[in-house]
């Protein structure tokens, strides 16, 4: 891949999209484009066409979506489906449209079975029914995989789909109505703190496995991915080690200073048992994980700190 090739990053101010476009540019890249969604609505198709007919990327990365936790999950199941749908629906059939030479599509570990045998390996898609908390994105994100495979399948062009499993760090989501365990917990933890160590309230039982990624190394699976033709048209990108809800809450805690109490509130939903990735097949192809979770939450924690007053807080409208 040329360092001049233009390369267009779907989402780019978001914790994925800003994490690949550091990696990128750490790299030597340097003819990087993002738009913010006030400059370019995805969702609406004759802007994206408008975009590409004035840039012409050569490569694009989409990084771009609606997430949030369960709770926005459950909330805005007609959002989180249709707004993902347009989104990436206009970026792939466009992409293929002006003959962009290489594809990326982001998705997530809910694409998965609920009750798929761990950990997951990716021909477990569609084999079985997804956890009803989440399938609204996850089957936006199915689609978006398929669509890949297809253009591979007809087109033959280098259309590739990484599936992360749970992603943290640097330009996350602390709003507490939207965004994902981690950086909910990050954030009650450091409130409970300042108010005198008070009692932190949890969902659900702590019983859960859960795996997370720090972003960084999930921008360097992209870069990886770039500048390498993968012959699947889908990888796992994650660790390949999990932890409980409740080892996770006590690993924050311990990172935030917190000396008050934990309170799980069981009438709340656990949500999947387990979410564990088998990431042996992008592994042998030469990518790995390099960053730890305590070192990721630490510098997570560090980086909420000095941007407490800035950090992204999402909310989303009915």
């Amino acid at each position: 891949m040329n360092r001049s090739s233009k390369i267009y990053i779907a989402g780019h101010k978001g914790m994925v999209g800003s994490a690949i476009w550091r990696a990128l540019q750490n790299k030597g890249y340097n003819n990087l484009i993002g738009r913010t969604s006030k400059e370019l609505d995805l969702r609406n198709q004759d802007s994206v066409i408008q975009f590409f007919k004035s840039e012409k990327p050569e490569v694009v990365i989409d990084a771009a979506a609606r997430v949030g936790g369960i709770l926005a999950n459950n909330n805005y199941p007609y959002q989180f489906l249709m707004d993902n749908l347009f989104i990436q629906n206009n970026l792939i059939d466009i992409s293929l449209k002006f003959e962009v030479k290489k594809f990326i599509f982001l998705g997530s570990s809910c694409i998965y079975p609920k009750f798929a045998s761990q950990p997951l390996k990716e021909e477990y898609l569609l084999t079985d029914l997804l956890e009803p908390t989440n399938e609204w994105y996850a089957i936006a994100k199915i689609t978006g995989v398929k669509a890949c495979e297809a253009i591979r399948k007809q087109f033959e062009k280098d259309y590739v789909s990484l599936m992360p499993t749970n992603l943290y760090g640097i330009n996350d989501n602390f709003d507490l109505e939207t965004s994902h365990v981690l950086p909910a917990m990050l954030r009650k933890f450091h409130e409970a703190k300042k108010k005198g160590n008070s009692p932190v309230t949890l969902w659900g039982s702590g019983t859960p496995l859960r795996e997370f990624l720090f972003v960084d190394d999930m921008a360097k699976a992209v870069v990886f991915a770039l500048e390498n033709k993968l012959p699947e048209y889908l990888y796992n990108v994650g660790t390949g080690v999990d932890l409980t809800i409740k080892e996770l809450a006590e690993t924050i805690q311990k990172t935030v200073g917190h000396l008050g109490e934990i309170i799980w509130d069981k009438s709340k939903p656990d949500g999947t048992p387990r979410k564990l990735m088998d990431v042996s097949r992008l592994n042998s192809m030469g990518w790995k994980h390099e960053v730890q979770l305590e070192e990721g939450i630490a510098i997570t924690y560090d980086w909420f700190k000095q941007n407490i007053e800035n950090i992204k807080q999402v909310k989303l409208q009915e």
